[in-house]
């Protein structure tokens, strides 16, 4: 007999991202000092609800520790990474280098980069001259620039940005959340699950980007009559490009009013005018996030609204981390 159950969703609680990290953000002297820039949110706080992988683009093609300093250069030939004082170029190891660990590694949730790096920051990496006079600080490390080449959709975040909690709290949803999804398809999956997978993660989509919200709605109501693969990289596209945009407090504010909705009716005239207070209260600045989430949650779970209360909008990581 056919079981025509959907497949459990992949919860927060447990899936294990697998994360990629600056070896020196984890406390290893590899920097070209021989020190280190342990990050303590990465090592105490993160550690034990991820699995690491740690890489040093510097230490993997050769160079040591210590070892001469290299710089950004912009060169007739594009940007390119040299020894400072007009030294060797390991630009094209590095990036032969980036080929080989985004091929080896397919099953990453994300990269942890350390910032201002000619190798691995994200953005306002300086720039040098040929005749080595500073030319700006628009550069993106060698390392960094080809990871994003090859994995669009793959969050990629520096240490320097991990220190602000709103882009904190973004980077950690997006990881999590790319986490469940790429549990749920390593799995003998059929269209149903991932119909309920969506419906899970629909309020949390919403919070993100209303736009692709609605388009990976459509992507779903396909899920019978597209082929696996397809389905597959549709959803996995649209879901990861939602999940990219920061949500904003009018967002969320729009999200907890669907949740509010079909949570109202089995409320009295008291408990709906005290969310709609705490909503609005937010929606102005003057409580934070979690004030009116752990009231709706409260409801969803009173009124035993089973469905509201599994959305991953309510925990989009670990408690612990917030």
């Amino acid at each position: 007999m056919t079981d025509d159950r959907p497949a459990p969703i992949p919860r927060t609680a447990d899936v294990r991202p697998r994360v990629a990290v600056s070896s020196c953000l984890m406390g290893e002297p590899v920097r070209y000092n021989a020190g280190h820039c342990r990050h303590r949110f990465l090592t105490d706080e993160l550690s034990p609800y991820v699995d690491y992988v740690h890489v040093c683009p510097e230490m993997e093609i050769g160079l040591g520790a210590p070892r001469p300093t290299l710089r950004l250069v912009n060169a007739e030939s594009g940007v390119r990474l040299r020894v400072r004082d007009g030294g060797a170029d390991h630009t094209d190891a590095v990036t032969a280098l980036a080929d080989r660990r985004s091929a080896d590694l397919p099953d990453l949730d994300g990269w942890i980069l350390k910032s201002r790096s000619p190798t691995c920051g994200t953005r306002g990496v300086p720039r040098h001259l040929e005749n080595g006079m500073p030319a700006d600080r628009r550069g993106q490390g060698v390392f960094a620039a080809r990871l994003a080449e090859l994995r669009p959709l793959l969050p990629i975040e520096e240490d320097g940005r991990l220190n602000d909690p709103v882009l904190r709290d973004h980077f950690v949803a997006r990881v999590f959340a790319h986490a469940r999804l790429r549990a749920l398809f390593a799995g003998a999956w059929a269209p149903r699950d991932l119909v309920a997978f969506h419906s899970a993660h629909k309020l949390q989509m919403l919070a993100h980007d209303p736009a692709r919200y609605r388009e990976a709605g459509r992507v779903v109501a396909d899920a019978g009559s597209r082929p696996r693969d397809e389905l597959a990289a549709a959803y996995t596209k649209v879901f990861s490009e939602a999940f990219a945009v920061r949500p904003r407090r009018g967002r969320h504010v729009n999200a907890m009013l669907h949740l509010f909705a079909p949570m109202s009716r089995r409320l009295d005239d008291v408990r709906r005018r005290d969310v709609a207070d705490v909503i609005d209260a937010y929606g102005r600045g003057d409580v934070p996030l979690d004030v009116p989430m752990t009231l709706l949650r409260h409801h969803a779970r009173g009124e035993d609204i089973t469905y509201l209360d599994a959305q991953t909008y309510f925990e989009p990581y670990p408690p612990a981390l917030n």
